[in-house]
């Protein structure tokens, strides 16, 4: 088994509700990086996409039977992964769960946003680069 970390974060423009994300992945001593252009017009719904984005762009890099351990800043993401339940955004949540159950175990993890500054910084460039 081999360990992957997944780090997402989401930005929001508040006047336009325009919003972005951050993806990345470290394994070993490799990292992957991603920004994305999302389709959620806030920012709570902009952190599901980018946590299920994130696990759709991990499953072409490893194999189902390896150990992810997901960090996010959201704290709205990772109580209603730990619940598996959300009332606004539990498509999401399924989804995500349903992404998650790929792999043979999922360790989810809420961090500080100062020690997610790589997802954070992807996503306030794709910001820049979207609109």
């Amino acid at each position: 088994m081999i360990m992957f970390k997944l780090y997402t974060d989401a930005a929001t423009m508040n006047n336009s509700g325009n919003s972005s994300c951050g993806i990345l992945i470290v394994h070993e001593n490799q990292q992957y990086q991603y920004k994305l252009k999302l389709e959620s017009k806030n920012n709570h719904e902009a952190e599901f996409e980018a946590c299920l984005l994130g696990f759709k762009q991990l499953e072409k890099l490893i194999k189902s039977d390896d150990i992810v351990v997901y960090y996010t800043d959201s704290k709205i993401v990772h109580e209603s992964l730990e619940k598996q339940y959300a009332k606004h955004f539990q498509d999401y949540v399924d989804k995500i769960l349903n992404e998650q159950s790929k792999y043979s175990l999922v360790i989810n993890n809420w961090i500080e946003d100062t020690k997610n500054e790589g997802a954070h910084n992807l996503a306030t460039q794709a910001l820049h680069l979207f609109y």
